[in-house]
């Protein structure tokens, strides 16, 4: 594995810096340490501080290539993971203020949605990782986030839980709530959910990765929150979707966003290989799927009665 470790000489770019030796020395991977300074004043800031991070760096007995360079970050960070091969890209954010609907700074999201690579944006100060939580839509697009996830877990010895949240099903399909509330009985339906669902823990699983599957019911962003803040959690894993007609860029869902934004430990962003189906075609296949679980539609219903 290679990572690439963004700093800005900031104290949230040195956050990032430690959590990303943290992966890579649990990983054995190779780190390229980037400073990038925007002001010719900052740039011993810059150098002293990726000094001190590729000193620690040695210490866990990682060998750190560094690099400065002078110039705006995201153009940068960019032309670095054009020019070299990275599985994975860290950096670090802070928070601009407290108020407005996005709350992350702009550089974090352009770098995120820009890159190819899978982003780890390193929100606060974390020393261990130990818990993963992925955000698993149920749909194969993220399949990409649970391999590369697994991997990292597997790494650092990590415990994972699958995590969906499920719609209000229409009046017709309450049942599906206490279905739900059996998570065996969901993985083993017929589903297109619980059957992605239990091919993520099974593929985890057969890498010797402690895997749980949690399912709730409401928000999603709501509950993946309430979940955060239960688990504990050392990292959350998101996905994001190609754009249309540009394959250098990638567009993060609101649910992605949301996570990022309000998040208040690290976040992994991992690019999924294609988009999820539209939501009118998702219903309607989730409404058909039922039928096998329950024996009949609601037109079934609706003739009967």
């Amino acid at each position: 594995m290679k990572i690439l470790i963004c700093s800005d000489g900031s104290a949230q770019a040195e956050n990032a810096v430690e959590f990303g030796n943290l992966l890579a020395e649990k990983a054995g991977a190779e780190v390229t340490l980037l400073g990038i300074n925007e002001k010719s004043s900052e740039e011993d800031i810059v150098f002293d501080s990726l000094r001190r991070s590729q000193q620690l760096a040695k210490e866990r007995g990682i060998n750190a290539e560094l690099i400065v360079k002078a110039g705006e970050p995201i153009e940068e960070i960019l032309k670095r993971t054009e020019e070299t091969t990275y599985d994975l890209v860290v950096i670090g954010a802070a928070r601009k203020g407290t108020r407005g609907p996005f709350l992350m700074s702009a550089k974090a999201y352009k770098i995120i949605k820009a890159v190819a690579p899978p982003v780890l944006v390193v929100i606060g100060k974390r020393e261990k990782l130990a818990r993963i939580l992925i955000c698993s839509g149920g749909e194969k697009y993220i399949d990409r986030a649970v391999a590369f996830t697994g991997s990292v877990a597997k790494a650092a010895g990590a415990a994972v839980t699958l995590f969906h949240v499920m719609n209000e099903p229409p009046e017709v399909y309450s049942d599906l709530i206490k279905m739900e509330e059996d998570v065996n009985l969901l993985l083993h339906s017929k589903l297109p959910v619980g059957q992605n669902l239990r091919r993520e823990k099974e593929e985890l699983q057969a890498i010797g990765v402690n895997t749980d599957v949690r399912l709730r019911h409401g928000m999603v962003v709501s509950e993946v929150f309430k979940e955060i803040r239960r688990g504990n959690y050392d990292l959350v894993v998101t996905g994001s979707s190609p754009e249309a007609g540009n394959l250098r860029s990638y567009i993060m869902g609101n649910i992605t966003r949301e996570i990022v934004n309000r998040a208040e430990c690290p976040v992994l962003v991992v690019r999924g290989g294609e988009e999820p189906a539209g939501l009118g075609k998702s219903l309607k296949g989730f409404f058909s799927d039922i039928t096998h679980v329950f024996g009949h539609s609601s037109e079934e219903e609706d003739t009967q009665h």
